[in-house]
């Protein structure tokens, strides 16, 4: 038993023998004790329950549990879990019940055991259980080897992501990037859209529901990610008016014909160095007059904007988080006019990004 557990058994033991309670005097004596304590309820206890939900969610073993209450062989089953593997399964769904995540009812039945619990399983809020499960897992590790990364030579690879993730916990912010494809989409004319990292594809269907005309061209560097937006095309009834495709920007080989290009939560995927070019890549896509859209996080955010502009930091492709005035220039330098930077979220440093093509990139 650690000393943190003793100390805690110390306050419970005043009716023991003599011994004990002189063993509790030297614990509660011990001048680690109160930051022992202060950690295990102040910091511990919420990292191992933030863990716990972003799995209980990203798992579906919450929205499960908001059906109806379930038993270790209803939930093992649903989950695939061997018949001999369940105690293993048990333990984690008991440490649930211990952070009061989870409750158990009369006859052995798990069942939903706290407000955040309850909140996570609504279908609404999955961009908010993708954000926790974001945050152990990429976040968290960026945090944890960040003094031994550069020590090492070691950085984070594009499959140290899981796309699916990415692309679900960034809708947290699809109000504001659906204002911003509202504000600049014509929804008088046709519209041909390309759309780069497209994720899920939700702003592509956004757009369309708003130009029942548009056309679209959705890509996505990560396979499983353009397959599941293709997947999500079909579902919506866009099949025929949006093609969906894994592809790289820069390689992409495409007449000057978009009225609009839109990047979403992407633009740190290209390193500083390349971004000029990148955007200069974009303006070759447009059509004379057509425009660029493009929204992302930039530097002097949030803590959670900080650790993934850690994050970038850190990996092998991409950059840290854009700076403002820097991204501005950069589109600039690319041949953009009427270049204009607008904050999304109120107090954040979330922004929209325009500019205008007036003319095509000679070749």
């Amino acid at each position: 038993m650690d000393l943190l557990s003793l100390a805690k058994n110390a306050y419970k033991r005043v009716g023991d023998p003599l011994t004990d309670i002189l063993t509790a005097a030297r614990l509660l004596g011990n001048p680690r004790l109160p930051l022992l304590l202060a950690l295990s309820k102040g910091v511990v206890e919420p990292v191992y329950r933030v863990a716990f939900l972003a799995s209980a969610a990203g798992s579906g073993v919450l929205a499960r549990l908001a059906h109806r209450p379930c038993d270790v062989v209803s939930l093992g089953d649903w989950l695939g879990v061997p018949p001999q593997e369940r105690d293993r399964l048990r333990a984690w769904l008991d440490l649930g019940v211990r952070l009061g995540d989870l409750s158990t009812t009369v006859d052995g039945c798990y069942r939903l055991g706290s407000v955040l619990a309850r909140a996570l399983a609504r279908p609404g809020n999955d961009a908010t259980a993708a954000m926790l499960e974001e945050v152990t897992r990429f976040h968290v590790p960026a945090l944890l080897d960040g003094p031994v990364m550069p020590r090492d030579g070691r950085r984070f690879s594009l499959g140290d992501q899981d796309g699916a993730v990415i692309a679900r916990s960034t809708r947290v912010v699809q109000p504001f990037v659906e204002e911003a494809v509202s504000r600049n989409l014509d929804r008088a004319l046709p519209v041909r859209l390309l759309e780069v990292g497209c994720g899920s594809g939700v702003y592509v269907r956004h757009a369309a529901r708003l130009n029942p005309r548009l056309t679209a061209l959705a890509v996505d560097l990560q396979q499983d990610v353009a397959d599941q937006a293709a997947a999500n095309m079909a579902e919506w009834g866009l099949a025929d008016r949006v093609e969906t495709r894994q592809a790289d920007l820069r390689t992409l080989e495409l007449e000057p014909q978009f009225d609009l290009v839109t990047l979403h939560n992407n633009i740190y995927y290209f390193p500083v160095a390349e971004r000029t070019a990148v955007l200069r890549r974009v303006r070759s896509l447009l059509a004379p007059n057509g425009k660029l859209l493009l929204t992302t996080s930039c530097q002097g955010g949030n803590i959670g904007l900080e650790v993934l502009n850690l994050w970038f930091a850190n990996a092998d492709f991409g950059g840290p988080l854009p700076v403002e005035n820097e991204l501005v220039e950069q589109m600039e330098q690319a041949g953009f006019v009427d270049v204009e930077a607008t904050r999304l979220i109120p107090g954040e440093q979330f922004r929209a990004f325009v500019g205008t093509s007036v003319r095509p990139v000679q070749p």
